[in-house]
């Protein structure tokens, strides 16, 4: 039996498949050469798609992170990240399976009831705005259907290599431009965050279909790094000098994750501290865009 990963076009997937290629990519678009994939056109037609295929465990990973758009339009959030996700929980419903792992973020966690580090049993916030209320309502779905074994990862700041420009998250934003642009902004210095690298997310994802947890999860460092410790570092690997600005910061102005349930579901740690993650990045991203 295998394990299946659907909607690989995004950030995360093609990371997930490069690192673990016996993991085959259902979905409209096919991943790099030599990644294993089953053409699915239309969500529509995923049922009769995974019929025909042979697997006991799932990623889904079918939605939309980009914060920007989805609080833009009263409706995209929804119909990007709730209602796939309810219809693959639906077929999984009448299939049985080993696990299904969704994702979720930390973003839902309430930063004026919150206690650091944070761990999964903290009070949500969840009607922030129209890409937290998504992702709670996803929580929800996979609540409804617990007869069917998953995990909901609540992500941290995820970042890394991609040839999925325009990301909403902060570092991929700045790297970007660091690359491509020779310039970069940042509003605001002092938030705190857990960075991770997204080969060390995808080996605690990987990890985690083997479990038999349910539930939510973080997925995170469990270490806390300003924008000023990410500006620095990417300063001095690109030579160019990142502009300050003294705009509000959004989210959380501290996070950091308390990993003793990872740690108990699963034999991991992070591989990639915040510079050598930042390195890695940096240069594969010249490497694919530099100039």
């Amino acid at each position: 039996m295998s394990t299946i990963l659907l909607g690989s076009s995004g950030f995360l997937g093609p990371q997930i498949l490069e690192k673990y290629p016996d993991i085959v990519s259902v979905g409209r678009t096919k991943p790099a050469t030599g990644m294993k994939h089953v053409d699915c056109p239309t969500l529509e037609h995923l049922p009769e798609v995974l019929d025909k295929l042979d697997f006991d465990k799932v990623i889904m990973m079918i939605g939309s992170s980009n914060h920007t758009e989805l609080n833009c339009q009263n409706m995209l959030a929804i119909e990007k990240n709730v209602i796939p996700l309810k219809k693959v929980f639906a077929y999984f419903k009448n299939r049985p399976i080993k696990k299904l792992l969704s994702f979720s973020s930390i973003l839902l966690y309430d930063r004026s009831k919150m206690t650091l580090p944070v761990d999964e049993s903290q009070p949500l916030s969840t009607y922030q705005n129209e890409y937290i209320f998504s992702k709670f309502l996803g929580e929800e779905v996979a609540k409804f259907y617990s007869d069917v074994p998953n995990i909901i990862v609540r992500l941290t700041n995820i970042y890394g290599p991609t040839t999925a420009l325009d990301r909403p998250d902060l570092v991929n934003q700045l790297v970007e431009g660091l690359v491509i642009r020779k310039k970069a902004r940042v509003l605001n210095l002092r938030p705190q965050r857990d960075f991770i690298y997204t080969a060390d997310a995808s080996d605690a994802i990987v990890k985690l279909l083997d479990t038999d947890y349910t539930g939510p999860v973080n997925v995170a460092t469990g270490q806390m790094h300003s924008v000023g410790d990410v500006v620095k570092i990417l300063e001095k690997l690109s030579g160019i000098k990142i502009e300050i600005g003294d705009g509000p910061a959004t989210g959380h102005m501290q996070f950091v994750s308390d990993n003793t349930l990872i740690k108990k579901l699963i034999e991991w740690e992070p591989k990639y501290n915040l510079e050598e993650g930042l390195t890695e990045t940096y240069k594969k991203m010249m490497a694919m865009y530099g100039k």
